[in-house]
């Protein structure tokens, strides 16, 4: 990938449950064996969430499983991480989240470079007719470009 990034896992239930209509990138406060963890892959966004907290913006519900060779130094897997924004953003985000519907949603976790970095979105929640709506323009995109690959040939 371009620019020493490399994305370990991707939240794909975030896209199909809220609409995004901000993302963020912020770092994350994490112990030594959970970054090693991390680079082995072992680690689930489904189900996690952000919450605002007097100044701190903190992860709940994201899963890092325990490192294989760290013994007494691993965490607890789902415990409550820290993440790292300047106050300007935390506070406007804040602010936004107050509306009506909106969350703070963890999209995807990468390296850039020996960091890592967790991208977080401003979410608001989908209702059961715009997933039907938009499972329905996905897939028939998905026809058009079946359709559009067997005519090419």
């Amino acid at each position: 990938m371009s620019d020493g990034v490399k994305i370990v896992a991707k939240n794909n239930k975030a896209f199909h449950d809220y609409s995004i209509e901000e993302r963020y990138e912020t770092g994350i406060e994490l112990a030594g064996t959970e970054v090693k963890s991390i680079r082995l892959g072992n680690v689930n966004l489904k189900d996690s969430f952000c919450l605002i907290k007097d100044g701190e913006v903190s992860v709940l519900g994201m899963h890092i499983s325990p490192y294989e060779k760290g013994n007494i130094f691993n965490k607890d897997p789902r415990r409550t991480r820290r993440l790292l924004m300047h106050k300007r953003e935390i506070m406007r985000l804040f602010g936004r989240i107050k509306q009506d519907g909106y969350s703070l949603i963890p999209l995807s976790i990468y390296f850039r470079g020996p960091r890592v970095k967790l991208e977080i979105g401003l979410a608001k929640g989908k209702k059961l007719y715009d997933k039907r709506e938009s499972a329905a323009r996905r897939d028939a995109k998905r026809e058009m470009d079946r359709v559009m690959k067997t005519r090419g040939r």
